[in-house]
């Protein structure tokens, strides 16, 4: 392999995005270091795709930025940081504790700052490309989304002024703001026949996302020959966030 072969650093990966993008980034040539905090499901996925691993908590700086270290030790070169890490919950501000909130801002918005920062290090020289992710949540008003809506408007607007900050050094930052996807996070609401028909009809494509739907935007964001492209927010969320029907 030479060094046009383009290396990403996908951190959550084994959750239901992050194997999706594990998977398309590597059908499509990509070397790839997966980060995660399941040694055993990292073991796994990394030899499914002939990927190195490397066992990480996204909340703490140190250890992503000895990840992805890591990969630039062993590829010579980081292209794209795709922090997929997040959390779900589903409460009004009145039930959410202090403890609940500071988790859904520690695995939302401190794993992004931390993806980020490392960006900053591995990609000084050569530039390259960070996806982080926001939330539909975070662009309309949701019934009991509060906590996620809060974390992920604050990711919204660390991508634009991190994008703003690197820019000087090719670095470009954008987001993805997805709706309900078919994950394992999400299982308890996509598995119930009541909450599925509620949140389908909430979307006005008339159904929940798939994992490889998201995968593959995040490929086309951290593709090349897309590299005119940062500080941007792109919802894929079956309309729910721009569009009301009805």
């Amino acid at each position: 392999m030479t060094d046009e072969t383009p290396v990403a650093v996908v951190i959550g990966a084994t959750g239901g995005i992050g194997s999706a993008t594990g998977r398309i980034l590597s059908s499509r040539g990509y070397r790839l270091m997966l980060v995660s905090r399941s040694e055993e499901k990292l073991h796994a996925q990394a030899g499914e795709l002939d990927a190195e691993y490397f066992v990480s908590d996204a909340t703490q700086f140190d250890q992503v930025e000895a990840a992805t270290k890591q990969a630039q030790e062993a590829f010579g070169q980081v292209d794209s940081i795709i922090n997929c890490v997040g959390s779900l919950i589903l409460k009004p501000a009145h039930l959410t504790t202090q403890k609940e909130l500071e988790q859904t801002l520690a695995l939302n918005v401190t794993t992004a700052f931390a993806a980020i920062r490392a960006a900053s290090t591995v990609m000084r020289e050569r530039g390259g490309s960070v996806i982080l992710f926001s939330s539909a949540a975070a662009r309309i008003g949701l019934t009991n989304h509060e906590a996620i809506a809060a974390a992920k408007g604050a990711v919204e607007g660390l991508i634009k002024s991190a994008a703003a900050t690197y820019a000087g050094k090719n670095i470009r930052v954008n987001g993805i703001a997805p709706g309900l996807v078919e994950t394992p996070l999400t299982e308890v609401i996509w598995s119930r026949p009541r909450s599925a028909e509620t949140s389908k009809a909430l979307h006005p494509l008339g159904r929940l996302g798939k994992p490889e739907e998201i995968a593959s935007l995040a490929a086309w964001l951290v593709d090349p020959q897309n590299s005119w492209i940062t500080g941007q927010v792109i919802g894929i969320d079956g309309g729910l966030a721009s569009l009301k029907t009805g």
